[in-house]
């Protein structure tokens, strides 16, 4: 289905990002993966993707909180396959404090990675996709790109900001054939969403399966928590034909979170 696209996913070390790739590169995509992470295990995510499905698969460690490195992730990623059909925004942080508490470096790292690495992937990718007249770009949003929670300000503040980002491009790329959607998820089972979950539960003094039934069975609809395959599955299909004619809009992986 994407015989030879060219796709960069950023924060496809792990989690969201790591399974996007996966599944872009069983349609066939090459992928240049970004990320952190321990390099050898990096290197054997890399190479066991390239086993499973046959295609190339590069590494790029670029920090996106940098903008000259991000220049160079997508120079590199131009360089190793001639194009840039597919982009995935996926690298993410999370902090978790009251606004009045917020850690500055915090709100920084917050904004910058979900934020402006967004938009300087996106100024970059543009004049390639152009060139082709097609494009994909996937931006990850969150149920909290169109709802908030306490303790999550900058995260809020910075999916919302993803979310309004992705409309302008729609409208912006269009005549190019060149299509951007934000997918909001809910509670995905990854390990950042891990890491909270024990967070939480412990300033609390609480059981974590405890806790994350919890904020399951009080968030979603849906009495399960979301598998990172749904989310890939859903960026698959907008970066297939399928999803030519969706564009600018939000798609909610939710479980139901947002149908209040």
């Amino acid at each position: 289905m994407l015989q030879g696209r060219a796709a960069l996913v950023t924060g496809s070390t792990s989690g969201i990002g790591l399974a996007i790739a996966e599944t872009l590169a069983a349609e066939g995509a090459r992928i240049m993966m970004n990320g952190f992470g321990d390099a050898d295990e990096i290197e054997d995510i890399r190479a066991a993707l390239v086993r499973r499905h046959g295609v190339e698969v590069r590494y790029s460690g670029a920090d996106l909180t940098e903008a000259d490195q991000i220049d160079g992730l997508v120079d590199d990623t131009v360089s190793a396959f001639g194009s840039l059909d597919i982009l995935v925004n996926c690298a993410g942080i999370q902090i978790i404090a009251p606004i009045d508490e917020f850690p500055l470096d915090g709100w920084d790292a917050i904004i910058a990675i979900h934020l402006s690495a967004t938009f300087h992937t996106t100024r970059l990718a543009l004049p390639h996709m152009k060139e082709r007249r097609w494009g994909r770009i996937v931006n990850m949003g969150s149920a909290h790109g169109l709802v908030a929670s306490p303790c999550k300000a900058p995260y809020v503040a910075a999916k919302h900001g993803v979310v309004g980002f992705t409309k302008a491009t729609a409208l912006e790329a269009g005549p190019w054939e060149i299509t951007c959607n934000a997918i909001c998820p809910g509670f995905v089972k990854t390990p950042m969403y891990d890491l909270q979950a024990e967070g939480l539960a412990a300033r609390e003094g609480r059981d974590v399966e405890e806790f994350v039934r919890e904020q399951v069975d009080t968030r979603h609809a849906l009495p399960h928590i979301i598998s990172v395959e749904e989310v890939a599955a859903t960026t698959v299909f907008l970066c297939s034909d399928g999803g030519r004619s969706i564009s600018g809009t939000t798609i909610s992986v939710d479980a139901g979170w947002t149908a209040i």
